[in-house]
């Protein structure tokens, strides 16, 4: 019953994954953009709401929500003002952009706050469902995963059935075509920014209210992201899920199996097996279909 339990937190450890990995996927899916900074945009929204709760002394609750807001402005605001601009011929400039953003947050953050570990407390991290004497489900994983799936949902009827989606969509197919149709692609772009941070700003606040953190965790939460999407197939938002969904059991039951310093190493295992085997991921698809 213990490898049931130690299988069921690794499945909603997915759920959390996948919260990074969305974003990632519909810039990449829209705009062709590999946002490096995506991790970092994640925990300086945690900073940000841990600013609102101890500095300006209100609720974990109007904290998370002020902050997912600003990051949806930021998202809108740096993409019409610079990653615009880097799009073209050359793909490389916005990698070497986003790149330099990731330098510049951790730089900040570091100078700001210090590399000292911080975390948000809520009392829900510490209540439980017991099923038997050796399987519980916490409560908390077990709404970030619903929450998780609740998101992704939304995104997924917003790309298929409003107007803005179907600007997504077209624009993601054709860029140029799209742009004749009088499909204002700067707009376009800068909403699907400020989407991807707003979800990463979800993300960053519920890591930190289940652990904690520090101002180079985004590296980390970058590379499982990009674990994530590339198992589940780039573009596939439900293949996101699915490839959080992986990383995080194999990385639980790595530790379970060999100890806990073995769980990520076992997560990079599983996710190159899974590129050997299937190197379009598990669910290919483009985040516009």
């Amino acid at each position: 019953m213990e490898w049931v339990n130690v299988t069921i937190q690794g499945i909603l450890l997915g759920g959390l994954y996948a919260l990074f990995a969305v974003g990632l996927s519909l810039v990449f899916g829209v705009m062709r953009i590999v946002n490096l900074a995506h991790g970092d945009f994640g925990i300086l929204a945690a900073f940000i709401a841990l600013f609102f709760v101890q500095w300006m002394h209100l609720g974990l609750l109007w904290s998370s929500i002020i902050t997912i807001i600003l990051m949806f402005i930021i998202g809108y605001v740096l993409q019409r003002g610079l990653l615009n601009f880097t799009l073209g011929a050359d793909d490389t400039r916005p990698i070497l952009v986003t790149f330099g953003l990731s330098v510049i947050i951790q730089n900040a953050l570091l100078l700001t706050f210090s590399a000292d570990t911080q975390g948000l407390k809520a009392a829900i991290t510490t209540k439980s469902i017991t099923i038997s004497n050796e399987v519980a489900i916490g409560w908390y994983p077990l709404l970030v995963f619903i929450g998780a799936i609740v998101i992704i949902a939304a995104l997924q009827m917003f790309l298929a059935g409003t107007q803005y989606g179907r600007g997504f969509r077209a624009t993601s197919d054709d860029r140029e075509a799209a742009e004749l149709m009088g499909i204002n692609n700067r707009h376009v772009y800068g909403l699907a920014m400020a989407i991807s941070l707003f979800i990463v700003g979800i993300a960053g606040i519920l890591l930190a209210i289940k652990t904690t953190f520090d101002p180079t965790q985004g590296q980390f939460n970058l590379l499982f992201a990009f674990e994530a999407v590339i198992m589940g197939g780039m573009g596939s938002l439900w293949g996101t899920l699915a490839g959080g969904i992986i990383l995080g059991m194999a990385q639980t039951l790595g530790a379970q199996a060999f100890g806990s310093g073995w769980a990520i190493l076992c997560g990079h295992v599983v996710f190159l097996f899974v590129l050997l085997v299937r190197p379009q991921g598990i669910f290919p698809k483009t985040v516009t279909a």
